[in-house]
């Protein structure tokens, strides 16, 4: 299996459905999973409605794929985005894909391209559909990217959902791998990130938490590891 760095994604763009003020900041979070090798945007490029895309495409190298609209009131693109990954899955040249849309038309994509044993990335608005965001194996969302303004309301509860991934990742004498608790968080709540709670790195959040105790094991063929386990008592 490719590693991150060298792992090759395909970015699939709904131009119809996002802004390309979001590009900068697009590209910015997909080099953490791998290197965009494909880089695609869909839609009409004969209307105005994608002028700004237009300005766009040739500084990030992003290949424009003409697709008429045929009939109005009927989005042809996303019909041309499906077709278009199934022909680079069978191409066989990536390992993965980001799908960037918020619509979610292309939920059955997300699973048929995961069930082939690619990984599949969504970056999209807060607005999309539950269904739709765990389809994905992760899922961002813009505003967290600085690509949107940042919608109000209240993250999730950090302390429910890291409680979870501890027991569930802990050994016998309760010491879990900040690794596995990680794996386990993105597994069962992709859209998972912890820049939304204000940190950069999922270890700087355990660590900010009082009902954890965290400690670095020392490893002796490269970096040390970081463990966690909750604290015993109640109230903290």
């Amino acid at each position: 299996m490719a590693s991150r760095d060298t792992r090759r994604l395909a970015v699939l763009i709904d131009a119809d459905n996002v802004s390309a003020a979001m590009a900068d900041d697009l590209f910015s979070e997909v080099v953490n999973y791998g290197t965009p090798t494909v880089r695609r945007a869909y839609g009409d490029w004969t209307t105005q409605n994608l002028a700004g895309w237009k300005e766009t495409l040739p500084r990030h190298a992003i290949q424009p794929m003409q697709q008429f609209a045929i009939v109005s009131g009927k989005n042809a693109t996303d019909s041309f985005l499906i077709i278009d990954a199934m022909d680079v899955l069978y191409a066989g040249n990536v390992d993965g894909f980001v799908i960037v849309s918020s619509d979610s038309d292309y939920t059955r994509l997300a699973t048929r391209l995961r069930e082939t044993g690619k990984t599949v990335y969504g970056i999209g608005r807060r607005g999309a559909r539950t269904e739709y965001v765990h389809a994905f194996d992760r899922f961002v969302y813009l505003d967290l990217l600085g690509a949107e303004p940042a919608k109000p309301g209240t993250p999730r509860d950090p302390q429910k959902l890291l409680r979870a991934a501890v027991g569930g990742t802990a050994k016998v004498d309760g010491w879990a791998y900040l690794g596995g608790v990680g794996h386990y968080l993105s597994a069962r709540n992709p859209d998972f990130d912890v820049r939304e709670y204000g940190f950069r790195k999922l270890g700087d959040l355990v660590k900010a938490q009082r009902y954890l105790e965290v400690e670095e094991v020392p490893s002796p063929a490269g970096p040390s590891h970081i463990r966690v386990r909750l604290r015993s008592g109640r109230g903290r």
